[in-house]
């Protein structure tokens, strides 16, 4: 079940947008003000409220980090502050000076995206908090945007009810007439899907609208052949105009709240309703998933915000797949893994995994190499689909025994650092991370912007250390 855990009832009017990073809540309202809370007991930060707009404040988002907060406004800006301390980084005046309706940060923390009522789009840099680029959308004002998780490009929704597939250029992909009445929201899941067949993969992107309806779609992203964007199926269930939507991180499920005060959470696989929450008393505006714990945001014009606590697991009403076992992983039964096996679409290894005795302790134990020469499972690719998912057990049972402490965390992914390096701004990355940022020819630090006097990586064998320790205490 989804249980309402907090309401949180500070703004003085109607509530636009609410968003998370892996410790705090944001939320932004009419009144001119943005909120932030802490996730660990919901109390509102010293800092708390933000007030730098003279007007409206339409969205909020967290840079992926978590270290910035962007929200923008009916007076024409787009504010960046710091996260931590509550101070302006950056007053982003949007091109024409129209009111501007949404943001997002690019996964790589790159580059700040906004949109406005005149349809114009604008991308800033976060280096020198310079403009990049700007367009325009064909026809109408642009509200929703959303990034794809490589970057590689972002879609946005106008108000004549178009959807655009950009790349990170600025050049237009492709365009489809999704909402007769006008697009309000998309979103698209973190997680892409293969087709299995062809090797493609695609990405889930949902969108809802005026016409009271929540769309499913698959978008194929080739650098060369452009993109693809194909309409699945429509999600049924509400009775009045869509205004939000949004994918969980895991990209399993999908939420939905509506002029008819509803929220409505699906099954993404299926389409199948998981949920049906009402008890906003007036139009639900925004609703969000949090990336690291499984809580959701639901905000309304009744001038609240709800956050509701649910099991990430729970499948829907008439689905069997069988759910994952709830004692500890490594106390897991033969019985229990083959529970997880098929709750993770694995069915085919049931019977290998029961004739070679894998319990809990041995499925977390299992390496691409016992998977190759003990269990003789001959086709890479299929090994690597078996270890990705009991990585992600793995993750989940770390983050079940205790919250890692923070300087643990990559600021550039915020997982758990498995080889810290030093780079020339003092701060602590994960290796393959900061490679990554720097091999995409930035020279600026991921926490400061500023420039980096260095491109030297020196291996922090002391912090390794302190994972290592904290690991194993907490696998135990």
């Amino acid at each position: 079940m989804a249980a309402l855990i907090q309401t949180l009832s500070d703004h003085s009017d109607d509530v636009n947008c609410c968003a998370f990073s892996a410790s705090r809540l944001a939320t932004c309202s009419l009144d001119k003000t943005v909120r932030v809370y802490s996730l660990s007991d919901f109390s509102e930060l010293p800092y708390s409220p933000l007030r730098g707009h003279t007007y409206a404040v339409h969205c909020c988002c967290f840079s992926p980090s978590g270290h910035a907060l962007a929200s923008c406004s009916t007076d024409g800006t787009t504010v960046v502050w710091d996260a931590g301390h509550g101070r302006v980084l950056a007053v982003l005046g949007q091109p024409g000076g129209s009111p501007v309706r949404v943001c997002r940060f690019a996964p790589d923390s790159t580059a700040l995206l906004a949109g406005a009522a005149d349809g114009s789009l604008a991308i800033w840099s976060t280096r020198a908090w310079k403009l990049c680029r700007s367009g325009n959308v064909k026809d109408g004002s642009l509200v929703a945007c959303a990034f794809s998780p490589n970057g590689n490009f972002f879609v946005t929704g106008s108000s004549c009810g178009d959807l655009t597939l950009w790349d990170d250029k600025m050049r237009c992909l492709c365009n489809e007439k999704a909402h007769d009445l006008g697009v309000t929201c998309c979103d698209i899941s973190s997680q892409p899907i293969s087709d299995g067949e062809h090797g493609f993969r695609y990405f889930q992107m949902v969108s809802c609208g005026q016409d009271n309806q929540v769309k499913l779609w698959l978008i194929l992203f080739e650098d060369f052949l452009g993109a693809e964007l194909k309409y699945k199926y429509t999600l049924n269930g509400h009775s009045a105009p869509v205004l939000a939507c949004a994918f969980s991180c895991d990209g399993q499920m999908l939420v939905s709240g509506s002029v008819d005060k509803c929220v409505i959470i699906y099954e993404t696989s299926t389409g199948n309703t998981l949920h049906t929450l009402s008890q906003h008393t007036r139009y639900v505006t925004t609703c969000a998933f949090a990336p690291c714990s499984p809580l959701l945001a639901t905000g309304s014009m009744d001038k609240t915000v709800n956050i509701w606590q649910f099991d990430l697991q729970q499948p829907s009403a008439g689905n069997t797949v069988e759910k994952e076992p709830r004692v500890p992983v490594e106390d897991w039964s033969e019985d229990d893994v083959s529970a997880w096996l098929r709750a993770q679409g694995l069915e085919e290894f049931v019977g290998l995994f029961k004739k070679n005795n894998i319990d809990g302790k041995e499925l977390l134990n299992l390496t691409t190499e016992s998977l190759a020469n003990e269990l003789k499972i001959e086709s890479l690719g299929l090994r690597s689909k078996v270890l990705h998912k009991i990585e992600e057990l793995r993750e989940k049972t770390i983050c079940a025994a205790g919250a890692a402490p923070d300087e643990f965390l990559c600021p550039i992914t915020r997982e758990l650092m498995k080889d810290p390096v030093i780079a020339a701004d003092g701060y602590s990355y994960e290796k393959e991370a900061m490679e990554n940022w720097l091999s995409t020819q930035r020279r600026s630090s991921p926490m400061t912007n500023l420039p980096l006097p260095s491109l030297l990586l020196t291996p922090n064998r002391t912090l390794k250390m302190a994972i290592s320790r904290w690991l194993e205490t907490h696998q135990k």
